[in-house]
């Protein structure tokens, strides 16, 4: 049994005993606050005590650490590089089939490591990936088929993050439309292929790697990208215990295409099919009618806003609060990595809805805080933070809280004012991963990046 001893944690109002504790609703901010850790997970929550001696002491303010439920790690290589001239969506798009065609296991395990890292010190302790890149650049599967895919796992092991790796369905280049042959390598020859494949790599990735740390999930690339019958056969077959996501009406050339060929949304396609439930995430749904609102929320669906790269690639703003108020479950995801930070993306969530409606407070702190820890649960197939207490994970991160931009706000509303850069630890658990910024065992991410980002056109 290990213990770490917090300055300051914002702590489940119920746990804990002692005194010393202020705040409102679920959570509470307490002073010196003792967690007793077995096995990664808190075993008891003491508050207003002093430290042990064999406690590792965490200053600041400790939080449960965030959960990242949509990323492509693969994107992180297009950070800065597409904006030349207007930097329209479709400059970006070109770049990242280029990227894509250039990596290699090799490359996408040093390139992943890299990306987790750079996760873990900013804050994150889960990540769902969105994988996609399946194959050999002419869509023939590598030697060993689940190459690219253990590949991740390796890197997210590495980095120390917990990962759920959302195996992808992906068979067409649009509605009625084959894959293009920088798709190629996506694709799988129907879904049952997709199906078969994803049970082998469950099975190799639940023998390789520790069921804690790295879980399989299934991911529909998008209604443009999975067909119809191909829909049918995945409600009909996918296993019922691992989570579904899919990107949902990123784009309203998406949502045309879609009434186009089958007379309904994607939102609508998807409840046609028995599709929309709990363990479904929908990415993006940034493009929604009120009826799609309406099937997502009386669905319990999650839905993963990924708000700066909804903001880089000039998607739009999606309806969080009305969704939230329908009964949908918001969850914040990195998606393309235009930035890595759960404090940029809690805020940039609530400033969308500002401009959008003029109005101040359509989330609160602790809304946005949900949204980066347990709204992400439902999207993810390992433990995630939840909140400190007894029989959590123990996955945490410590904020500084007299940085140039922390300085004087309080801690409950750290999320209008820090960043990444203020994370002065991160343990996930039980286990101090980062310290200021720095990986405890693979260094500074920026060097790691730098390495990686060098075999890439």
């Amino acid at each position: 049994m290990s213990g770490f001893w917090c300055e300051t944690a914002l702590v489940n109002a119920d746990g804990g005993s002692g005194a010393g504790g202020s705040g409102a609703g679920g959570a509470v901010v307490a002073t010196g606050v003792r967690l007793e850790v077995q096995g990664g997970r808190i075993s008891s929550v003491s508050t207003g005590v002093r430290p042990e001696t064999s406690d590792q002491i965490l200053n600041g303010v400790v939080f449960p650490a965030a959960a990242n439920a949509h990323s492509h790690a693969f994107h992180r290589i297009l950070r800065g590089r597409t904006h030349g001239g207007r930097g329209d969506f479709w400059v970006w798009r070109e770049q990242m089939y280029r990227s894509a065609a250039e990596l290699t296991p090799e490359k996408y395990e040093k390139l992943a490591t890299a990306v987790f890292t750079e996760m873990v010190v900013s804050g994150f302790s889960s990540v769902a990936e969105f994988h996609y890149v399946h194959h050999q650049p002419d869509g023939t599967p590598y030697p060993e088929p689940h190459a690219m895919e253990l590949a991740l796992a390796r890197a997210a092991v590495a980095a120390g993050i917990r990962l759920t790796l959302l195996d992808t369905l992906y068979l067409a280049g649009g509605i009625g439309a084959p894959l293009r042959p920088e798709q190629a390598r996506f694709g799988d020859a129907d879904a049952q292929a997709w199906l078969d494949r994803l049970a082998s790599l469950r099975a190799e990735v639940a023998q390789g790697f520790p069921t804690e740390m790295v879980g399989v999930g299934a991911a529909l690339h998008s209604v443009r990208g999975v067909p119809e019958e191909a829909l049918k056969t995945v409600a009909r077959q996918l296993p019922a215990d691992i989570p579904l996501h899919i990107h949902l009406s990123e784009q309203t050339a998406e949502n045309e295409a879609c009434l186009q060929a089958y007379g309904v949304t994607p939102a609508g396609l998807l409840a046609r099919h028995g599709l929309l439930s709990a363990r479904l995430s929908a990415v993006h749904a940034t493009h929604l009618t009120p009826e799609d609102i309406q099937l997502l929320g009386d669905a319990g669906t999650t839905v993963v806003m990924c708000p700066s790269t909804e903001a880089d690639l000039a998607d739009g703003i999606g309806p969080a609060r009305a969704l939230s108020d329908a009964g949908a479950t918001i969850a914040l995801g990195t998606d393309q990595h235009a930035v890595i930070d759960p404090w940029v993306e809690m805020r940039t969530l609530e400033h969308g809805e500002r401009l959008g409606s003029g109005q101040r407070g359509r989330f609160s702190p602790q809304e946005l805080l949900h949204a980066a820890t347990l709204g992400g649960g439902a999207s993810l197939a390992t433990p995630f933070a939840t909140s400190l207490e007894a029989g959590a994970v123990c996955d945490l991160m410590a904020v500084d809280p007299d940085s140039v931009r922390t300085a004087g706000s309080e801690p409950e509303q750290f999320a209008f004012s820090a960043t990444a850069s203020d994370v002065t630890a991160v343990v996930i658990a039980g286990e101090l991963v980062a310290s200021h910024g720095v990986h405890v065992r693979l260094g500074a991410p920026g060097r790691l990046l730098t390495e990686a980002l060098k075999e890439f056109s």
